[in-house]
């Protein structure tokens, strides 16, 4: 019997720390105002100007709210996981800027990436209780 309720009591804790990831975030505005801020400055990406000094600044509106959140607490996993796409999409075209390697095709394949990823991202903080 001893050993059933030990089994019980590992599986039940075990399964708090999977359950904990998924529990939604509560509103933040803090939050709200920088993936807006996020999704205008991607709109107003300008492909045939300086591109690695706009992305650069959408690249730290991304660590801004990564570091924001994470300072919140555990519960703020939610809106980490959908920033995540983003900041992949965003660390790519700032190495390939970085490097010379950016061209105004593959600025413009990126932005429309990067539209549809801010929207979903923005959608999801915004749509918070």
């Amino acid at each position: 019997m001893r050993v059933l309720a030990g089994l019980v009591l590992v599986i039940a804790l075990s399964g708090c720390s999977t359950v904990e990831k998924w529990i939604p975030s509560f509103w933040d505005d803090n939050q709200s105002a920088k993936i807006t801020d996020v999704r205008l400055r991607v709109d107003r990406l300008d492909c045939k100007g300086d591109q690695l000094a706009q992305i650069t600044v959408i690249r730290d509106d991304l660590r801004w709210f990564e570091l924001y959140s994470q300072s919140k607490g555990r519960l703020q996993k939610d809106v980490l996981r959908l920033i995540a796409p983003m900041q992949e999409t965003v660390e790519d075209m700032y190495t390939r800027n970085s490097q010379g390697k950016g061209s105004p095709t593959y600025c413009e394949l990126k932005k429309q990436i990067m539209r549809q990823q801010a929207e979903r991202a923005a959608a999801g903080i915004l749509g918070r209780y």
